[in-house]
This record gives structure tokens, sequence and C-alpha cells, in this order.
């Protein structure tokens, strides 16, 4: 018999994010807005406000990937230097300025967004040691901004900040070693350089941390301290590791299981827009684990992941229409939004539009098309997939009949546990079917299936 994929699932999802800051040259004065002390020149290397008697541009700064192009900051309103008055101190070797210059063309603050310009004034400052221009030019390299994409020259630039203690660049040195970006793939480089980052409290570098010890990359996994890395950065307000907390909750890993945790550190995180845990947030209203059951919220919550396009969420909202549960049943709204996982390559939609094709539901019946996209499942690993390609082979729908490669793809799916499979697995024995008859076999995939 057909069975239909398990769609409404706690997903673990780990995120590797990188945060970005901006700093400047020791100097002899303090700042009142973020509290750095040392600053030299005009401007705060810390957020950029002015020295006293100067007007200031405060930046505030979000979680970000290493490759995310979102990189804009807020300017403080009504205590912003002009661009003429940043021109003349840039000119005169003002290296703070002259970041701070390379920061608004960057982003198009007060003047036509130029990369070319900030590349320009990154570079005077980073030529005077600019840890802050150091660590940009990186990330114009990094991302292929204003200039073609290298991830060797980011590694370069952002070591040269790194070296100088400047935190942001070391965790994204850690990045770099993780994804092997710039540089040979190591793991304990990853780690040594999340490290650095995180004694100095840096949260993005905290939460790799955890993402190190939960996975075991770099170092024997070890959900404790997965668990204790994890909340130090959520603590802070770090919404993947508010995120990644809700995960051990429900999971029981490194702490005591406790949905009504989970969905709190989930909220958190949902509230901060994360699309994991806003997705998370519907799982849990939808099963009414740890929260009140209550499929309105949960399709809400679903409906905000999947328009930041979540391919996990999506799937759901595909699930949520395609069952009728809490909302009207329709299976064209069902393909739609199954097709948008999809093509994203999330396993479960691509089985799921298989099984609407196998059963013309908000599509035309198409036994061919059905097969097509349970392959796509079946070759990511989806059980449910490979127990529905193994019941087209046996009856011959969309390719030709063939038990020998019935058998087979049984047996894929029944070797992870899948329920189905492993009662049709007993059925090919008891039966004969791709495999030689033996009713003991038979007998003992049947128990296994109970």
């Amino acid at each position: 018999m057909m069975k239909r994929a398990c769609l409404i699932v706690w997903m673990i999802i780990a995120v590797l994010t990188v945060s970005f800051s901006a700093f400047a040259e020791n100097a002899p004065w303090d700042c009142p807005d973020c509290g750095r002390t040392g600053n030299t020149g005009n401007f705060c290397g810390g957020c950029g406000h002015a020295a006293p008697g100067i007007g200031s541009s405060s930046e505030s700064y979000g979680n970000d990937t290493v490759t995310a192009a979102d990189n804009t900051e807020a300017v403080q309103a009504g205590d912003t230097v002009t661009l003429e008055e940043l021109m003349l101190s840039a000119i005169a070797g003002d290296a703070s300025a002259q970041y701070e210059l390379g920061w608004r063309y960057q982003n198009g603050i007060g003047t036509n967004q130029d990369y070319a310009e900030a590349m320009n004034w990154y570079q005077k400052a980073a030529a005077q040691g600019d840890a802050s221009a150091q660590f940009q030019i990186g990330k114009l390299y990094d991302n292929g901004w204003g200039v073609e994409q290298d991830y060797e020259e980011a590694f370069k630039w952002y070591m040269k900040a790194a070296e100088q203690g400047y935190a942001k660049a070391q965790n994204n040195i850690g990045v770099d070693y993780y994804l092997g970006e710039g540089v040979e793939q190591d793991y304990e480089e990853a780690l040594k350089w999340y490290m650095k980052a995180a004694e100095q409290g840096n949260d993005v570098a905290q939460n790799n941390i955890g993402e190190a010890y939960y996975y075991g990359e770099g170092v024997k996994q070890n959900y404790e301290e997965a668990f204790k890395w994890y909340m130090k950065a959520a603590e802070q307000g770090n919404a993947g590791a508010q995120k990644n907390i809700g995960v051990c909750y429900v999971n029981g890993q490194g702490v005591g299981q406790n949905y009504e945790e989970a969905f709190k550190w989930y909220m958190k995180a949902a509230e901060q827009g994360n699309a994991d845990a806003q997705n998370e947030v519907g799982v849990a209203y939808y099963n009414g684990q740890g929260v009140g059951q209550n499929y309105e919220e949960a399709f809400k919550w679903f409906m905000k992941a999947a328009e930041q396009g979540n391919a996990v969420a999506q799937n759901n909202i595909g699930f949520v229409y395609y069952s009728g549960i809490g909302i009207e049943q329709n299976f064209d709204e069902a393909y739609k939004w199954y097709m948008k996982a999809a093509e994203q390559g999330n396993a479960d939609a691509q089985a799921n539009i298989g099984y609407a094709y196998y059963n013309g539901q908000g599509v035309e019946q198409d036994y061919e098309e059905a097969l097509k996209w349970y392959m796509k499942a079946a070759e990511q690993g989806n059980a449910d997939a490979q127990n529905n390609i193994g019941y087209a082979y046996q009856n011959g729908q969309g390719v030709g009949q063939n038990y020998e490669e019935a058998f087979k793809w049984y047996m894929k799916a029944a070797e992870q546990g899948n329920k189905t499979a492993i009662s049709n697995v007993g059925y090919c024995y008891e039966n004969g079917i791709g495999v030689e008859k033996d009713l003991e076999e038979a007998q003992r995939w049947y128990d296994k299936a109970k």
C-alpha cells in the first residue's frame, strides 16, 4: 500500500552564522555610546559615534551569515556628521573617518552606494592598521561586492583583523576553516578561532562552538557542552542559539526534555524573525507540545516562516492544506506549497509532490511524474519515497514492472525503519516477489513491523 510521507516533524536545523562589527585604533577618549575606551581620531571605532563636540553615526549590528547580502545599518538620527565633514577628516588621514566613509559608501548612507569607493577608503584605513577596515575588505571579497568574489583574499584580510584580536574576524576565520573557503577545511582550526572570539563574548562564535560540540566537529560530541555554549549565546539574544536551545529541550540533549522550555526558547527566536524557530513554534501549536494545541496559530507561524522561504515550513503549509486540519482542505494550494519547498530540494516535499501526482490531487494524475519526484526524494534518503518507488515497480506504475527492483527499494526503506516498507519486505518474502519465497523470513519481517 502506498504510504504518505510524514510531514509535521521537529526539525534539528543548525545555522552557522557570522556577525559583523567595526573597531578602530586605540586613542585617548572613551565613547559615551558603546563604552569603548581608548579611541583615536574623530570617531569611535566600536560604534562610529563621533568624539565629543562632533556629530556621530551609531551603527546597530545584527547576526549575519558570512555570505549574506543584508548589510544595512541604522544611523542615529539628528547626530550625524555630514559626508563633507567626514571627507575632510579622512583626507587628513584620520583612520576612523576613513573607515566611516567607507562604511557609508558601502551601505549608501548619505550618498549613493559605491563599493569601489568603499574599498578605496577601507584600504586607506587598513593601511594604517585599522582592524575594522581590514575586516570589511575581507567581507567585500567574501561576498563579491564591487570586486570578484575571492575567498582567499577574504581569508587574508580577515586574518589581518583577527590577529589584532578583532573578535568578529576571528569568528569568520573559524567559519572559513569550517567551510573550507579560502583555506583547507579544518574543523579543529575552526573551533580554535571560534574559541578566541567566544572568549571575548562574541555570541555568534559561542553559538558556533555549541554547533561544534553538538555535531562532534573538531571536538568529541558532547551535548552538555553544546547546550552550555548555546546558552551563553542565547542569553545575549542570539536568535540562532535560542532556536538551538529549543532543539536541545525537545530532544533532551544536554538537558532534560521539556517541551514548555523548548517552546519558550523557540518563541524568543521566532519573535526576532528566525524562520526555523517560527516553523518550530508552528509545529508546537500543531502538535500541542509545550503549548495548547491551536491549528490557527500553527498555520500563522508556518506562514511567517514560509514567506521567508523556509522550505520545511512551506512543506508544512502544504500538509495543512492537504489534510484540511484547521483550514479548508485545498489540494491545489497544497500542491503549490509543496512545489515551493520541493524546488528548494526539500525531500519530504518532493515525496509529497510525487504523492500528489500519483493520486491526481491538485494536479492531473501522472504515474511517471510521480515516480520522478519520488526518485528525487529517495536519492536524498527519504524512506517513504523509497517505499513508494518499490510499490511503483511492483505494480508497473510509471515504470516497467520489475519485482527485483521493487524488493530492492522496499529494502532500502525498511533498513531505515519504515514500518510500511518492513511489512512490504515481509509480503515479498511471503509471496516470492523479487526474492525467493521464505515464509519464516516473511514472518520475521512482519514481526518487525508490529
